[in-house]
């Protein structure tokens, strides 16, 4: 016999009271009641179930993204319900020698009716996605693995206080026989908390920290967009290290306040965008820090910010969210820049992509990555998903592409999301219970909100408005269309303003006459220009310049030509007559 380790009572006696030592859990006080009724019936009841010719429910499912406290959870319940609990991960099941899973597997449930037999007991299998995967494309280990736990569950006694609870955050990855009645019969779907629940758990989380009073968890919040328990505590305790780190350097008192929370943001990002496409994080852009465009700067607030700012304003006047904008104009007009200032503005959620980022050489891949943008942005609401360049991304069927092209594809997919088509049932916010046969069962109490995508704000940005299809631009897509214009005088006055307000520039700097002579120049055109007049300065006098003089201002335009032409900006302002639908706000 070989001595592998030794474990003391120690070990044990800790882990048995980090196991069954109730944790708060803000935020999730609804759907916790929902499950202790789930689970008390069945457990404390059984008898009067069957009596009334009723079946005892075999299963629950928690459905629900990683770090939202599915597991506490349950151990908080089954706490409450006055029932032990037999803890599995699913990972520690599967074995490596054949038949080895499906012994451990057995062994767990004869474990779970022994404690049975002396009182209520729940079975909780943590991460099931990982033990019972569909069995279409799985090894033969994981299609017996399956089965085996769906003849277990078949098998349960009705007369034993005995309840299986299952928790993933994929279910689409599970066994559909899992989900049918008779196994798991109620499904409790929990999503990413909304404002209100944040700042519950942030109540809860703050018992433990010395915050100082000035902090404003309203605040804190709303701008913790798509975070979720864990990411909240991750938080919370980073915030608590800066604050730390204060205090070593001999700053005063210990306190976390405001300032340490607003540098934890910075590092501590929302884990459902970890892993998504594109770009989620831009530098921060206001809107004086836009020259010009004030006509669509106002449009974009009252289409983007409005909306998403003061939702009970537009409820209250029976105003409708728009679903989508699109930003069409010339290159190089700050199309992309005044997204970023929106995004901003609003402190949501920010994804942006482009064609570089969904294309794949690999056929559905491009439809698949499309999907998972729309269910990214989803989990994260309210969220601006930003399409740019969108008329490489997605073209016009009337232009000669076969229905077999990738473009047509993504096309057709875009419209379903963009629709609602695509929506799944665990995409949703807030909490619901399912039951098995698809009914939704929904309580009073129960304060959840649809995840559809009215909190989801499509923008697309493109200098080719002609080159997309028609369907794109209907009412309920792309419901407002904006045109960004080349900046006329005044305009470029102000971005050239804007260009030197951090650039040394003599007295005899006439801002007046560069816009005059900078007819058809674009917004990044005239930040180019100043770039090229601060090298030129450099250039002819020395590294000890200390200001920018006009001669070098018109030096530098002499030798640029504008990046727009009057038949471009034509064409872009009156698309084709193809686009009929297209129409201009």
């Amino acid at each position: 016999m070989e001595i592998m380790g030794i474990k003391t009572l120690r070990h044990f006696r800790g882990r048995f009271e980090q196991q069954n030592t109730a944790v708060p859990l803000g935020g999730l006080d609804q759907v916790r009641s929902s499950l202790k009724d789930m689970l008390q019936l069945p457990l404390v009841y059984p008898e009067t179930l069957m009596s009334l010719g009723l079946s005892c429910p075999r299963g629950v499912l928690l459905v629900g993204p990683p770090g939202v406290g599915k597991t506490q959870l349950v151990r908080n319940v089954v706490r409450e319900v006055g029932a032990s609990a037999v803890v599995v991960q699913g990972p520690e099941i599967v074995g490596a020698r054949p038949g080895e899973s499906e012994e451990k597997l057995r062994a767990v449930f004869a474990n779970a009716r022994s404690a049975a037999e002396e009182g209520p007991c729940v079975l909780f299998l943590d991460e099931l996605d990982s033990l019972c995967p569909r069995r279409t494309g799985s090894t033969a280990a994981e299609n017996r693995l399956v089965a085996q736990l769906l003849t277990l569950m078949d098998g349960m006694d009705q007369t034993q206080r005995f309840l299986i609870v299952g928790a993933t955050n994929r279910p689409d990855s599970l066994d559909p026989a899992l989900r049918r009645p008779g196994r798991f019969d109620r499904e409790v779907i929990i999503g990413a908390p909304t404002q209100q629940q944040r700042r519950d758990i942030l109540c809860v989380l703050w018992e433990k920290i010395p915050v100082c009073s000035s902090v404003n968890s309203e605040e804190l919040a709303q701008r913790t967009v798509g975070y979720v328990g864990a990411d909240l505590s991750a938080l919370c305790r980073e915030a608590a290290m800066n604050s730390i780190r204060e205090t070593a350097k001999g700053s005063g008192e210990q306190t976390v306040t405001m300032k340490h929370f607003t540098e934890a943001l910075k590092t501590v990002g929302p884990s459902c965008l970890r892993s998504s496409l594109g770009k989620t994080e831009v530098a921060p852009v206001s809107w004086d820090q836009i020259g010009g465009l004030d006509s669509v700067k106002l449009k974009l607030r009252q289409s983007i910010e409005w909306p998403l700012l003061y939702p009970e304003a537009f409820k209250r006047l029976g105003l409708s969210r728009p679903r989508g904008v699109l930003l069409y104009g010339p290159p190089g007009c700050a199309k992309t820049t005044l997204v970023r200032a929106v995004a901003a503005s609003t402190h949501c959620s920010f994804l942006s992509v482009s064609g570089a980022d969904l294309y794949s050489p690999y056929v559905g891949d491009s439809e698949k990555a499309l999907a998972q943008l729309f269910r990214q942005a989803r989990s994260c609401t309210p969220c601006v998903l930003f399409l740019d360049e969108i008329d490489s991304l997605i073209g016009c069927r009337t232009q000669g592409a076969g229905s077999s092209s990738v473009q047509t594809r993504l096309l057709a997919v875009l419209l379903n999301e963009m629709d609602g088509v695509g929506l799944k049932t665990d995409e949703r916010r807030g909490e619901r219970v399912l039951q098995a046969e698809g009914e939704l069962h929904e309580q009073q109490e129960l304060d959840s909100e649809e995840v559809c995508n009215s909190e989801v704000m499509v923008v697309a940005a493109t200098n080719r408005p002609d080159a997309l299809d028609s369907a794109l631009l209907r009412p309920g897509r792309l419901d407002h269309i904006i045109y960004v214009p080349p900046p006329d005088q005044e305009s470029r006055l102000c971005i050239l303003k804007l260009c030197t307000k951090s650039m040394p520039v003599s007295d005899d700097v006439c801002l007046e006459e560069l816009a005059q002579k900078t007819n058809l120049f674009s917004g990044a055109d005239l930040q180019n220009l100043c770039k090229e007049a601060a090298l030129l300065t450099l250039q002819e006098e020395s590294m000890e310049a200390s200001s920018v003089q006009h001669k070098y201002f018109l030096k530098s335009l002499s030798k640029m030509t504008p990046s727009l032409t009057a038949q471009q900006i034509h064409s872009s302002h009156n698309p084709h007559a193809e686009c009929e639908p297209f129409r201009e706000e």
